[in-house]
């Protein structure tokens, strides 16, 4: 079983200019600071990706892992990882919700299960540093500023 987190923020954009940055995946190396590389293998008929290859770099390593997504719930992206070098495990999921004043309430869980047996505070460290890496980058790229914050606070949860 994997470790999870779960991570939440509001931001000052409406839910469709939120959604719009979380479907350009192609873009995510632009403003997600570990994400080296990231390549849509496949579309719905929407133009949605449905399944897409990334690579990431982090704590000195460079590391392959694909993702297979899903739109079936409205206000959801969600995915499962389908194949990874290092991971067995990369699941997790946005829920979105328009606060209906222009800002969109985001949260993001993910649950992670590495190859290599490490201790599980390795493992939700993981987890933690990628869901509080993404959620300002996220935040920062949509409200359009150059930088995200320094993020220091601790995860809504770890399990």
């Amino acid at each position: 079983m994997g470790d999870s987190v779960r991570e939440h923020t509001t931001i000052a954009a409406p839910i469709g200019d939120v959604l719009s940055v979380l479907h350009a995946i192609e873009s995510y190396p632009d403003w997600a600071r570990d994400l080296k590389e990231a390549t849509v293998l496949a579309r719905d008929a929407e133009g949605r990706a449905t399944q897409a290859r990334f690579r990431a770099a982090g704590f000195g390593y460079s590391t392959h892992y694909t993702l297979d997504y899903d739109h079936s719930v409205p206000g959801r992206l969600a995915w499962r990882q389908s194949s990874g070098e290092v991971t067995r495990k990369l699941d997790g999921h946005y829920d979105l919700v328009d606060n209906g004043d222009g800002t969109t309430d985001v949260a993001y869980e993910l649950e992670v299960e590495l190859i290599i047996p490490v201790p599980g505070f390795v493992k939700r460290r993981t987890a933690h540093k990628i869901t509080h890496t993404a959620l300002p980058a996220l935040k920062a790229r949509v409200e359009g500023d150059p930088e995200p914050p320094a993020v220091t606070s601790e995860p809504d949860s770890a399990r």
